[in-house]
């Protein structure tokens, strides 16, 4: 998967197409991504005691990392990737710049 918790992406399709936010949690088996402020779906709990709280919690869902680019501060947009090896190790690099993302 091309994307990593913490990875600042711009998601490029659905309702939220545009948005920009950063990963939470990245699911690569499932190849999903939780985007900060994307997705936002409301669960509606209820009271566990007597007197406890109960109401509408707002959560982020995933979306398909498919839909996601890395987003970079040079271009200010969403930008795609490839792998370069530098000292034997994997690094993300964009296909437009030179910009690293590791």
């Amino acid at each position: 998967m091309h994307i990593k918790k913490g990875d600042k992406v711009q998601i490029i399709s659905g309702e939220y197409k545009g948005h920009v936010g950063e990963v939470l949690k990245a699911f690569p088996k499932t190849n999903r991504v939780i985007v900060e402020g994307a997705n936002v779906q409301i669960k509606h709990q209820k009271a566990t005691t007597m007197g406890g709280e109960s109401g509408r919690l707002e959560q982020n869902g995933p979306i398909d990392a498919s839909n996601v680019l890395l987003y970079s501060e040079e271009l200010k947009k969403g930008v795609r990737t490839g792998i370069v090896y530098e000292n034997g190790k994997k690094v993300r690099k964009s296909k437009k710049t030179d910009e690293k993302f590791d």
